[in-house]
């Protein structure tokens, strides 16, 4: 990195604003232009400044273009840090630039809330029809076979199974298990899992209902934490499973289960998809990024779609927030 690229590119207010948004996640370049207020050109050609001086970094999905900090992560040059702070006092130090920051992260917030809704939308239409959704893109016997033999283990402790839907892992899953934690934010969805699964025991299975992204349980909580066809749906990807991360006791298992990276771009529509499958790139590095040391993947792969699993074990735990209150 360059100073004189680098102090050009981070001139311009517009720029600076796209760096503090960046600051906490990666972001698609349409949702950036909707907060800015700006053309999708206009935008890209601020993103263009931005990657040309290292300060960010571009990554394409579908018909999709997500961008990232670069300053911030651990590969990036002295220049690279001292840019990030001299970001973060800009926004402490300005109060007029702190006030458009902050409105910025809040419009950005209606955006993606609006965009869970139509999914909420989208879940509670077809929870009836889940189990058969779900396997136009994949065969379920194949792929709950692979996927017991890749946790490997008889005793899967205390299991939560994110995004259960109508509860089949947690149904799949139970005799391995000492107890079951179903959770989902449907509540049509969660309805289907209970009946599903009303013969287990009542004190080895819990339905919760909440936010992947804000889990209500305590650090250290489960001993194996799946998430089944569930995390394309996540707008930052990062934070749930930063969020699985603190929920998860050291030595734990994750396991998700989901597409490899596809372009079957109609998915986004007719299918309420945040994401088109994930690289094993992306996936190690936000396994890594989470405290998870990652095993090898296993691929299925299918007609269209090919299914992958990723399993990863726990590492020390790296300061989180706070649990979240029940």
């Amino acid at each position: 990195m360059r100073i004189d690229p680098t102090l050009r590119a981070l001139a311009d207010p517009t720029r600076l604003r796209i760096m503090r948004l960046l600051s906490t996640m990666e972001l698609a370049v349409g949702e950036l232009a909707q907060v800015l207020g700006q053309s999708q050109p206009r935008v890209s050609r601020h993103i263009r400044i931005l990657c040309d001086a290292g300060l960010a970094e571009r990554r394409k999905e579908g018909s999709w273009v997500f961008l990232r900090s670069a300053i911030g992560a651990h590969r990036a040059p002295p220049l690279g840090a001292a840019a990030a702070r001299l970001l973060d006092v800009a926004e402490a130090d300005d109060a007029a630039f702190a006030a458009r920051c902050s409105e910025d992260r809040r419009h950005l917030a209606a955006i993606r809330a609006a965009r869970e809704s139509s999914a909420e939308t989208y879940f509670a239409r077809h929870a009836a029809e889940w189990d058969t959704l779900r396997g136009l893109h994949s065969p379920d016997g194949p792929v709950e076979a692979a996927l017991a033999k890749a946790l490997g283990k008889a005793d899967l402790g205390a299991l939560l199974d994110v995004g259960t839907g109508t509860g089949r892992m947690a149904e799949l899953f139970a005799p391995a298990s000492r107890h079951i934690t179903a959770f989902d934010k449907s509540p049509e969805m969660l309805r289907i899992a209970r009946a599903r699964l009303q013969n287990l025991p009542a004190d080895c299975v819990a339905l919760v209902q909440g936010d992947f992204a804000a889990l209500p349980f305590a650090d250290e909580s489960f001993d194996t934490v799946l998430f089944h066809q569930v995390l394309h749906y996540a707008q930052a990807p990062e934070l749930v499973l930063g969020e699985a991360a603190r929920v998860t006791r050291p030595g734990g298992t994750v396991a998700v289960i989901d597409f490899a990276a596809h372009d079957r771009e109609e998915l986004r529509e007719k299918h309420a998809h945040a994401r088109l499958g994930f690289s094993d790139e992306q996936m190690l590095a936000l396994l890594s990024a989470a405290g998870y040391v990652a095993a090898p993947p296993v691929a299925l792969p299918g007609k269209p779609l090919t299914v992958k699993i990723w399993t990863a074990r726990r590492a020390a735990l790296t300061p989180t927030r706070k649990a979240i209150p029940a």
